[in-house]
């Protein structure tokens, strides 16, 4: 007796992102989304026990599937001629994960677990890249010239046909109300509850030239009337103890420290950027001065639309930093211009963007009621020579 025609189960994506918090909390940001929009939808995220992978992933409800890991050498060494050796065992590992989960669309977020990623899914399953910075990095080119997509979160990354969405982000940062959460974040920190409130973090570990100007311009901010909330890092030192002053190593609730702020003042790496423009925060922002200047560049276009002012590491004296903060935070007409102008400029919306188009390639976003979900194995693969193959 006929039973009908199988349904098959939910679309398989699986995401590739570990290695350090930037990428993969964008990944977990997209996983998310893909569950909001299709809660039959089966994830699965690719790490290594190097990172922060082991920590953050299955925290979040997610299966993590360890593939060994590919350090990149620096210097000719035993590890460089050991490479290919790696990269195929990587690769291998990665097959039988995709066949394994049956796995529909492959999306990468950069780093080196996205590099083996790329590599096994090449031409068994689509792939989509997710570049977050304004230089795309090593991993990401190659994936992109076999990619059926690439989205950036800014666009001039140099790869092509590239798709900017922006920078995805946690459900608890683009759906932040400032205003409602105002008073109980101010409460949570200690801080005043009237008054400006500036918000200084520059990474876990902190940024020394950041803790050294808000040490240096604190009394002109507190004789303002602005309070302060200083994530000054783990190897960071706070300035010394003030009434208005809140000083810790790390912050856990970064949606009740945006609540809490009225200006921000920071480094800007892709997901500060993002997450500063999503809630709708003026700031100052001081690219870090190492690396390849992607960090001025991801803050160009907020401080374009004139949400942020851009302030260079080796100008950031305690002098610069009070000229800069205490005319924007005693203002609240500017306050609020800049605001609008810094949310108008981001994409809070990124994470439901990509989770569309990713699940368009993996099959169908979402068939209406009673009509059986789309069998991704029929979807025509793209055919012809591999570009890749061809360089």
């Amino acid at each position: 007796m006929s039973t009908g025609p199988a349904v098959r189960r939910g679309p398989s994506i699986v995401v590739a992102g570990g290695g350090t918090a930037g990428h993969i909390e964008p990944a977990l940001a997209l996983a998310d989304a893909v569950v909001r929009r299709r809660p039959d939808a089966r994830i699965t995220a690719l790490g290594t026990e190097r990172g922060l992978d082991t920590a953050l992933i299955p925290a979040r409800g997610y299966p993590l599937e360890l593939i060994p890991p590919v350090p990149m050498p620096r210097k000719p060494s035993g590890d460089l001629l050991r490479l290919p050796v790696r990269v195929r065992e990587a690769v291998m590992r990665v097959r039988e994960v995709l066949d394994r989960v049956e796995a529909d669309v492959v999306v990468g977020f950069g780093g080196y677990v996205a590099l083996p990623a790329y590599l096994g899914a090449r031409g068994r399953v689509p792939v989509v890249v997710h570049e977050a910075n304004a230089r795309a990095g090593l991993a990401n080119k190659v994936g992109a010239r076999f990619a059926e997509l690439v989205a950036v979160a800014v666009g001039g990354s140099g790869l092509p046909g590239e798709q900017v969405v922006g920078m995805p982000l946690r459900r608890s940062i683009t759906g932040l109300d400032r205003r409602a959460l105002r008073a109980q974040a101010r409460q949570w920190f200690g801080l005043p509850p009237h008054g400006p409130v500036l918000l200084v973090f520059g990474g876990s570990q902190g940024a020394r030239t950041l803790n050294e100007a808000v040490a240096a311009a604190l009394p002109r901010l507190l004789g303002a009337g602005i309070a302060v909330l200083h994530a000054h890092g783990r190897n960071g030192t706070p300035a010394p103890p003030a009434r208005g002053y809140v000083a810790t190593p790390y912050i856990e609730r970064m949606d009740l420290a945006y609540a809490a702020a009225d200006a921000v003042l920071g480094r800007c790496g892709m997901t500060t950027v993002a997450e500063i423009t999503a809630v709708g925060l003026p700031a100052v922002y001081v690219p870090l001065p190492h690396g390849n200047g992607e960090q001025a560049l991801n803050a160009a276009p907020v401080v374009a639309a004139g949400g942020g002012l851009l302030v260079d590491d080796a100008e950031l004296t305690g002098e610069r930093a009070a000229a800069e903060l205490v005319p924007l935070l005693t203002d609240p007409g500017r306050l609020a211009a800049m605001g609008r102008a810094a949310r108008s400029s981001g994409h809070a919306d990124a994470a439901d963007r990509l989770a569309h188009l990713v699940l368009d390639i993996a099959g169908h976003p979402g068939p209406p009621p009673g009509q059986d979900l789309w069998r991704a194995d029929t979807r025509p693969r793209r055919t012809g020579p591999d570009p890749w193959l061809q360089s």
